[in-house]
């Protein structure tokens, strides 16, 4: 079964714990062992407000394991596809909440050029792209928790030090993931990274969202979603992009207006949709790169009245239907995983910049840090 709990209970227990130390309603965070992993330890890191949004990551690959979110009637649902022990990650991986790096998305070829040098990254998408920083990324990686901490923002911070040449990357790169939770359901996601000689990075979350909540027997495609972008970047049939910023307009890509994902996921008479065996594409926000966090993504549940904004900094944000998953993951709750699920929303540079001068660049030079802040807002709609 879901893991489902009232929002009564949940409030009620963090009451309990404000009124026992004598303080105003605050977020927590808790740490506690989760295993091993080939010999590694990995530990839970929790972090918990007083609204009913709890959020659960694992050191092993900075992984955002679990995301419990109250609905309209007052049920706390987890949203998140996933696995319930900390090893399935490992042996059964698929990307579900984890941290990607060095470069999310694809690399045509797993080949790209920096000053003149030409790079070979590992080849894991189909044998022909390097996908999510390829065979070993962030994701499988154990992160040392460098701080965790409770206050009116809960707080952790975990970091990871890739070295010069991984997975054939360029420079040594000292990477954190800041993790924050906030009273007012957000949950915040920064990404930093420093080199010692010139590299690509880009870095998001890869979190698969079911606001009906994971397992839910009608998947997410009855979901609501809207992305504030008049273009999106089509793709050849490996999936890289073509160069284009195609618009929407007149397409199934265009979510400038609020409308269901099944509306037009299953429209073969669109080559895009027959490519991406649905919506696996990167739109390129109106919003472009900005300072502070700005929308990219709103997806509503009508019948649990769970909302998620998504928010960043970044200039696109890959929408990805879960049109790779076919019955062979049992997740959470010993649910079996199909195609339309779960939806991913990961913001993030755009797929194949490093081969696309009319993108914007991915480098990174010593001296100049790399930077994405995402949110994932939550709220309910009653």
């Amino acid at each position: 079964m879901r893991k489902v709990v009232t929002l009564k209970t949940a409030l009620s227990y963090a009451l309990a714990l404000s009124l026992a130390s004598g303080t105003a309603l605050a977020a927590e965070a808790s740490r506690a062992p989760a295993g091993t992993i080939d010999g590694a330890a990995i530990e839970t890191l929790t972090l918990t407000n007083g609204k009913g949004v709890t959020a659960k990551i694992l050191t092993y690959g900075a992984t955002l394991q679990s995301l419990m979110a109250p609905g309209k009637d007052g049920q706390i649902a987890d949203v998140l596809l996933g696995y319930d022990d900390a090893k399935d990650y490992a042996d059964h991986p698929n990307y579900f909440g984890v941290t990607v790096g060095r470069y999310a998305n694809r690399i045509a070829g797993g080949k790209f050029s920096l000053d003149g040098t030409s790079y070979q990254l590992p080849v894991n998408d189909n044998d022909v792209n390097s996908l999510h920083g390829g065979g070993k990324g962030f994701d499988k990686q154990v992160w040392k928790v460098v701080s965790i901490k409770s206050g009116p923002t809960a707080k952790a911070v975990l970091a990871l030090t890739s070295p010069d040449g991984d997975a054939g990357y360029p420079g040594k790169l000292d990477v954190t993931v800041t993790y924050t939770l906030d009273e007012n359901g957000n949950l915040g996601i920064a990404f930093d990274a420093k080199t010692d000689k010139p590299t690509i990075v880009n870095m998001t979350n890869h979190a698969i969202f079911n606001l009906a909540g994971e397992g839910s027997p009608d998947g997410a495609l009855g979901h609501v979603l809207t992305i504030p972008a008049k273009a999106f970047t089509p793709v050849d049939a490996n999936l890289i992009p073509t160069g284009e910023l195609k618009p929407v307009d007149g397409s199934v890509f265009d979510f400038r207006t609020a409308r269901r994902v099944a509306d037009g996921i299953r429209d073969g008479r669109d080559q895009q949709i027959v490519y991406g065996r649905g919506y696996d594409h990167n739109w390129a926000l109106d919003k472009g790169a900005t300072r502070t966090p700005e929308l990219a993504a709103r997806l509503e549940d009508p019948v649990s009245g769970r909302v998620l904004e998504v928010l960043t900094t970044e200039p696109g944000v890959q929408f990805y239907a879960g049109n790779f998953l076919d019955g062979t993951l049992v997740g959470k709750g010993g649910h079996l995983y199909r195609m339309g699920d779960g939806i991913a929303l990961e913001p993030q540079k755009f797929p194949d910049a490093p081969n696309k001068p009319a993108f914007l660049s991915a480098r990174v030079d010593p001296g100049k840090p790399y930077h994405h802040q995402m949110i994932y807002r939550l709220s309910v709609k009653r």
